[in-house]
Formats: C-alpha cells, structure tokens, sequence
C-alpha cells in the first residue's frame, strides 16, 4: 500500500511513517504543507493520504477537495488536535476517517483496516457522550 504522510511538523510526519511501516508492507511519501501534498497525490497516486487539517499553503480540507475532484479513489484520513464539531463535520464531508493526534499511534492501525476495506473511520462517533 502507498501512504502520503502530510503534516508540517517533522517529528510528527516521521512517526507516523514509523508506525505505518510498523504494521506491514508500506511505501510511504511525505509533504510538509496543502500545496505539496496536491502535487504528489496527483503525480504518485497514494492509496491513502494521512493529511493534517492545518498545513501552510492550503488547509488540509483544501487540499483534499482538489485530490478529492482529480483523484476521487485515493482515500483520505484527516488527523488534528482539534476535534471540534467544525472541524469533525467537514472531515465527514471531505475525507473517509479522522483521528485525533493524542491517539494516532494507537488508533492509525484500525484507520488504515477500516479504509482498505472501504468502510469509513470516525472513532470520535462511538464515544459516549460526557455524563452517560
């Protein structure tokens, strides 16, 4: 499988790659802002992009709409620290999955499960509302 890693912290874009090697057979790409990873989704044709939802150049719900209108197989797994229903919504509307970064390295294994099998991941669905 191929990954596009995008975020522009490199700490954070290695450790992902890390992890999605980690897990088996993996040729992963990386970008540092929305612009770069157009220009590589377009040119290297990722089975799935790991895409940041704030990057430099173009946000990474920008950048998933053009993949998204040139690219429409590649799937698309948003990661933030910010889970805010804004934010969730339009992940819903864009992408196939999100993850919180706190919970990337235990939660990207079964992202990637549920994506290459077409189905969509959203873990923040199945969490109980606070007070029940």
């Amino acid at each position: 499988m191929r990954f596009l890693v995008v975020d522009d912290n490199e700490i954070i874009r290695r450790s992902l790659i890390r992890v999605i090697e980690s897990h088996g057979e993996a040729e992963c790409a990386e970008a540092i802002d929305g612009k770069e990873a157009v220009e590589k989704s377009l040119n290297w044709k990722p089975d799935l992009i790991l895409l940041d939802v704030r990057l430099p150049e173009l946000s990474g719900f920008e950048a998933a709409r053009i993949i998204r209108k040139n690219q429409p197989d590649i799937r698309i797994l948003f990661c933030s620290i910010y889970d805010t229903p804004d934010v969730m919504q339009e992940a819903k509307l864009i992408g196939d999955g999100f993850l919180l970064k706190e919970e990337i390295v235990e939660t990207l294994p079964h992202a990637i499960g549920a994506v290459a099998r077409k189905e969509q991941f959203f873990p923040a669905d199945s969490q109980p509302e606070p007070g029940t």
